[in-house]
């Protein structure tokens, strides 16, 4: 059996160097949300959960399709978190411009959530502020570049 290291995994400290962008990104990703959740806990939201809503909040009355294509996520993902959320009464549903398109509108238990949750999320951003220092703004700063162009769909003001 070949050994990690000629794979080009190494243990470096407590975790493996991996040779893989996803397996390197998603691990980072799951060490950020942890980082967030730990922080906004207290608030009743998990970390995507209030991104989503803060987005929601920023954009005002948005489709489906509109926010899976500008967050690039999974519609049945997106669905069962829009309808938690509309089930804890911080979004409305309405039918869209056709029988199949649904749009979403934040409610004022919803604006109320957010402003809840913003101080908790303040917190984790400054914890990562104070871990990373200016890397951070770098990192994300490459994340959206990145974003943008693997998705293929531009960058999106609205």
């Amino acid at each position: 059996m070949p050994s990690p290291s000629s794979q080009g995994i190494t243990l470096d400290g407590t975790l493996f160097r991996l040779p893989c962008a996803c397996a390197t990104l998603r691990r980072l990703s799951r060490i950020v949300t942890r980082v967030y959740d730990d922080e906004m806990r207290e608030c009743g939201l998990e970390a995507p959960q209030f991104g989503l809503l803060a987005t929601i909040a920023r954009l005002g009355d948005v489709s489906h399709a509109s926010l899976a294509e500008g967050l690039v996520m999974d519609g049945t993902t997106l669905t069962r978190t829009l309808g938690l959320m509309c089930r804890r009464g911080w979004l409305e549903k309405h039918a869209g411009t056709d029988r199949r398109s649904r749009v979403y509108r934040i409610t004022p238990k919803g604006r109320r959530q957010v402003a809840a949750a913003r101080p908790h999320w303040q917190r984790a951003q400054q914890k990562l502020q104070v871990m990373m220092g200016r890397q951070l703004d770098t990192i994300v700063a490459v994340a959206h570049s990145a974003s943008v162009k693997l998705s293929g769909r531009g960058e999106r003001t609205r």
